[in-house]
C-alpha cells in the first residue's frame, strides 16, 4: 500500500499547533526513536500506526529533513496571513498598554500559551500606508481587547512567524536587560547614598571596591546569558 505523505518544506507550511503537539510529546519522553516516529506522524499527517510500513531509508530522508528544516535562526516576520485576515506586529512596542504587557509576558512563559502571545503581538490590520521608504508599508493594527479574539485562530499561524517572534522577544528582553545594567552600574558611581545602601542591603563592604566588582560580576553574568542560544527547535536524530 502506497502511504500518501504530505511533506512540509518550509517552515511557513507547518502551524503552531502542530508544533505545539510535538513540543508536549517531546517534554514527556526522552525515546528519540519514539519522538522521530512522532514527528513524522504530527508533520506529515499520518497515523503512528502506518510508519512501520514506510522504508527504512524514507523513514531516514524525513528526519534529515526536519532537522534541516529547524536548524536556522528565524527573523521576525512583521506581517502574515491566516485564511483572509491579515495580521500585524505590534508597530510601536514602548505605546503597549498595560494589559497588553501583562498578558503578553505571561502567556511567553511556555509554548503551550504561545498562541495566546501570538493573539497580543499580532491583530489584524486595518489600513495600510505607503511609507516614505520605497518598497515598504506602514499599516495600522486593530485595539487591543483581549487575547482571547484571537488565541484559537492563532493557532494556525505559520512557524516561521511564531519562531521569529519568539527569538525577537528573546534578544529584545536580554538588551533592555544589558541596557538597565549600564545604567545602574552608573548610577552606583555617581551616587554615594545609593552604593551604600547597596552595599548594606548585599552585604559587602562599603568602600567602593565591593561594589564595583559586585557590578561588573553581575554585568558579565548578564552578557553570558544574553548569547544567542543554539536554537534546537527539533533534535531528533539518534546519536
Amino acid at each position: 500500500m502506497q502511504l500518501e505523505l504530505t511533506v512540509p518544506t518550509s517552515l511557513n507550511e507547518i502551524p503552531l499547533v502542530n508544533y505545539q503537539e510535538f513540543i508536549k510529546m517531546r517534554e514527556k519522553t526522552n525515546d528519540d526513536e519514539f519522538m522521530a516516529q512522532k514527528m513524522i506522524e504530527i508533520f506529515c499527517g499520518i497515523k503512528l500506526k502506518d510508519i512501520v510500513n514506510l522504508k527504512m531509508t524514507e523513514v531516514n530522508k524525513l528526519i534529515i529533513h526536519f532537522n534541516e528544516l529547524f536548524s536556522y535562526t528565524p527573523k521576525l516576520i512583521p506581517t502574515f496571513k491566516i485564511g483572509d485576515i491579515e495580521f500585524g506586529f505590534i508597530t510601536n512596542l514602548e505605546d503597549i498598554s498595560f494589559g497588553e504587557y501583562v498578558d503578553l509576558e505571561s502567556n511567553l512563559k511556555g509554548w503551550e500559551t504561545y498562541h495566546k502571545a501570538m493573539a497580543v503581538m499580532y491583530r489584524p490590520i486595518k489600513r495600510k500606508a505607503k511609507a516614505k521608504v520605497i518598497g515598504e508599508e506602514t499599516y495600522e493594527i486593530q485595539q487591543y481587547t483581549g487575547a482571547d479574539e484571537f488565541a484559537e485562530l492563532m493557532k494556525y499561524a505559520p512557524l516561521d512567524v511564531v519562531l521569529g517572534s519568539s527569538v525577537f522577544f528573546w534578544s529584545l528582553g536580554n538588551e533592555l536587560l544589558l541596557a538597565t545594567m549600564d545604567y545602574l552600574e552608573k548610577e552606583v558611581k555617581m551616587n554615594k547614598n545609593l552604593s551604600a545602601t547597596l552595599a548594606k542591603q548585599l552585604n559587602l563592604e562599603n568602600n567602593g571596591d565591593g561594589i564595583n566588582q559586585y557590578m561588573q560580576s553581575l554585568k558579565e553574568t548578564s552578557l553570558s546569558l544574553t548569547k544567542l542560544p543554539e536554537w534546537d527547535y527539533l533534535n531528533v536524530l539518534p546519536t
